[in-house]
C-alpha cells in the first residue's frame, strides 16, 4: 500500500472531513460521520478509490 495522496490533496481532504463532521454536529445528524472517511484517508495518505484508476496526486 503505497501513498497516493499528495500534500495539497491531504489538506483539502482534512478540511472537507472536518467540515462535514462539523455540519453533522450542527445539524445533529449522524450523516456527519461520513466526514471520517476523507479525514482518515488524509491521515494515512492513501485513497482506495484512486487505486483502480492508478491515480496519484503525490510526487
Amino acid at each position: 500500500m503505497s501513498k497516493n495522496v499528495g500534500s495539497i490533496d491531504r489538506i483539502l481532504r482534512a478540511i472537507v472531513g472536518l467540515g462535514v463532521i462539523g455540519w453533522g454536529f450542527y445539524a445533529q445528524n449522524w450523516l456527519g460521520a461520513i466526514g471520517l472517511i476523507p479525514l482518515f484517508t488524509a491521515a494515512i495518505g492513501w485513497c482506495p478509490a484512486y487505486t483502480p484508476f492508478k491515480i496519484s496526486t503525490g510526487k
